[in-house]
């Protein structure tokens, strides 16, 4: 049973223990500086840091410091009025989202950043879906007010647009020549002036500012109402509500996903932190709440959720790990999922970059694990001498989403093909949204994922963490290539060397198929000129020759129909026979008309409204065939454009279609058909494939 400390509840009892709070919001939002902020204002740090000149504890990979940019989840701890709280700064680019969904189930409350720029609503809105897809409590910081120039309830008008909960406004703005200056808290009923990197102090609420105030306070009670009859009856009385009553429902309904709390501040000047944290203290939920929100009993083993793998270039692999229930040790045995054991290697505490060692991970700590090799991101861990036979529970999860872009890698040193492997599978490891393949056609080393950025910092881990440097290009096209006419051929093998000699000869019949009918083999003889049992031979030998046709590619969509031929009943084998009708082949081919296909796919682009027209612009210019528009479901002010695009001509696509959405846009694609190439661009194609081919051969 849970202690009262440890209850999220409306009795005027508030949560305490370690709590885990994740910070997003869209790209270049203020995440990051608001991290550094709370880590300065609650002494965690000595002085607080700037993203300009890289000083900040988040973003302190030499990759999130290259390019001015988060591009991982960075973990930070600190305490608060006798409180401890684990903050996640969470990458803001799309690109890099993945990172923020892995450890967003595990999270006890979220704070959206976030500002008044149009632009970046439809950026909002997307992560605003998956806090509420998980019902993770969530509050809305409104950062940079020192530079707003609309009034906070225009913005609050804009920013509702994104969200299905109601944005409840907890603080308005008090302007002095057009410059937030300060604030009035509408459930303290409070007036606060800003201090350049210290708390804010509390004044005398202005005379010019009451009528204000009274009207947004009133306002935000009577969206609390919409939740509390006793609070509505209280209202209707015209009767002042207890301010417990008022925190209580405050709570409530954060917690139910009833209403989004918004509060303003500038992160930079350390403006509107302590009353952020003071509303994180009082109203976030704790562990318990968590546990209860997941569906995951509150009795039971130890029980802690993996939510970021790193693999360090020494320390080997850390595995971040959110304690559900009970607690761990260093040393200690735990269980993975698939029934794996690995040994607690040392328990750390992260601070950025830097880790600082515990002996205990406590209920509703987030800890790095050492070395549990075996375990994986959204993996749930158990102590191996307590685990039960009982099914682990099921949590809800944001799976990755499908990749866009891709790059095929050559390692610059023919040594390390082996290494690049094996950093690969770590490397995607760390990032579920990264995928590695090998293409079985060409044979290509691929790493896909979710844009150029997020692939390129990708290769930079490679380099900078397991020491493996390639080349990438743009990944091939698996084109084909068919038949349009009809022709009869002979194959013949004869070879004499001494002993048993070679000899097959059979008579074909190659003719086209309709599209999408692949290959067949018929087999039309009379009178026993090709034995029976050389039939199979016959056929694995058309089969080889239609691996690599007349303009380079495989041949697709023939059949092949074995009309007559001849045998030795001595020299004759499957080999030889297998033999000629490779030959026939390679021979017929040619003659019969042979045409390049290419791979066209179904693609799904989903984008805002107003960049539909400029969307449509960019999917015909890539030979694209629009099929048609549709609202998207579920999503309001987004459309989706169906259409049809070679797979030639989608390997930049979604680069210039971030760039055209403000970097929201997003696709999916499947394979849909082959479709004929004629003139020049299958000259171009064929000719390039001639090309690679004297390069294998080395001429």
């Amino acid at each position: 049973m849970a202690t009262a400390s440890q209850n999220t509840t409306t009795n005027g009892r508030r949560a305490t223990g370690p709590r885990l709070i994740a910070l997003v919001g869209p790209f270049q939002s203020g995440k990051t500086t608001l991290l550094e902020s709370i880590l300065a204002r609650t002494g965690a740090l000595a002085r607080q840091g700037n993203v300009r000149d890289g000083s900040t504890v988040g973003d302190s990979s030499a990759e999130a410091r290259a390019h001015a940019m988060s591009v991982e989840a960075n973990i930070a701890s600190t305490e608060y009025l006798g409180d401890h709280y684990t903050f996640i700064d969470c990458p803001g680019s799309i690109e890099f989202a993945q990172d923020m969904r892995n450890v967003l189930p595990m999270c006890d409350a979220a704070v959206v950043v976030c500002e008044a720029d149009p632009r970046k609503i439809a950026a909002l809105q997307i992560i605003l879906r998956d806090l509420e897809d998980l019902k993770l409590p969530h509050f809305l910081f409104l950062n940079k007010i020192d530079g707003a120039t609309e009034g906070v309830r225009e913005t609050l008008e804009l920013l509702q647009q994104a969200s299905r909960a109601s944005l409840l406004l907890r603080q308005i703005p008090i302007w002095q020549d057009g410059i937030a200056t300060g604030f009035i808290d509408l459930a303290l009923e409070r007036a606060f002036v800003y201090r350049e990197h210290a708390p804010s102090t509390v004044i005398e609420l202005p005379q010019t500012e009451k009528e204000r105030e009274k009207e947004a306070r009133y306002s935000m009670l009577e969206r609390l109402a919409d939740y509390d009859d006793a609070l509505l009856e209280t209202l209707i009385g015209d009767i002042e509500p207890p301010r417990d009553q008022i925190f209580d429902d405050l709570a409530r309904e954060l917690r139910e996903g009833l209403a989004v709390p918004v509060l303003i501040g500038a992160a930079e000047r350390g403006n509107g932190v302590t009353r952020l944290m003071k509303a994180l203290r009082h109203e976030a939920p704790s562990i318990e709440t968590t546990r209860e929100r997941l569906g995951i009993p509150a009795e039971g083993p130890p029980l802690a959720q993996i939510i970021r793998s790193i693999h360090t270039a020494h320390g080997g692999k850390l595995s971040v790990a959110r304690v559900l229930r009970g607690s761990f040790a260093d040393g200690q045995t735990i269980v993975s999922p698939r029934g794996e054991e690995d040994r607690i290697a040392g328990l750390s505490r992260l601070m950025g970059a830097t880790a600082s060692k515990q002996a205990k991970a406590e209920e509703g700590d987030t800890l790095a694990f050492g070395r549990l090799d075996h375990a994986m991101t959204g993996d749930m861990i158990r102590d191996a001498k307590t685990a039960t036979s009982e099914p682990l529970p099921s949590i809800p999860v944001l799976t990755p989403p499908e990749p866009v872009h891709a790059f095929a890698l050559v390692a610059k040193d023919r040594k390390d093909e082996v290494r690049m492997t094996a950093a690969l599978t770590r490397l995607t490891e760390e990032d579920p949204s990264l995928v590695f393949t090998q293409d079985p056609a060409s044979g290509e080393m691929r790493l896909s994922g979710q844009g150029e950025m997020h692939l390129r910092v990708g290769l930079e881990r490679l380099a900078d963490r397991f020491g493996v440097l390639v080349t990438a290009h743009k990944p091939g096209v698996a084109y084909r290539e068919t038949i349009r006419g009809a022709i009869h051929i002979r194959g013949r093998h004869k070879k004499q060397s001494g002993g048993h000699g070679q000899y097959g000869d059979v008579v074909l019949e190659v003719a086209p198929r309709e599209r999408g009918e692949g290959f067949q083999f018929i087999e039309a003889v009379h009178g026993g000129t090709v034995p029976r049992q050389y039939f199979s031979s016959v056929e694995a030998g058309c089969r080889d020759g239609m691996q690599r046709g007349p303009l380079g590619f495989p041949v697709v969509d023939v059949s092949v129909t074995l009309t007559d031929g001849s045998y030795h009943s001595v020299d004759s084998s499957d080999m030889a026979f297998r033999t000629a009708a490779k030959l026939g082949i390679a021979e017929a081919l040619p003659k019969a008309r042979p045409v390049l296909l290419e791979p066209v796919l179904s693609v799904d682009v989903w984008v805002p409204s107003e960049a539909l027209s400029r969307t449509s612009g960019i999917v015909s210019a890539r030979r694209g065939q629009i099929l048609g528009y549709e609202p998207r479901e579920g999503w309001e002010g987004w459309d989706v454009l169906k259409a049809l695009i070679p797979e030639a001509e989608m390997s930049d696509l979604i680069i210039e279609l971030r760039s055209a959405t403000a970097g929201v846009g997003g696709y999916n694609a499947r394979f849909d058909h082959l479709a004929e190439v004629v003139g020049r661009p299958a000259d171009a194609v064929v000719a390039h494939a001639a090309q690679q081919k004297a390069l294998q051969n080395g001429h």
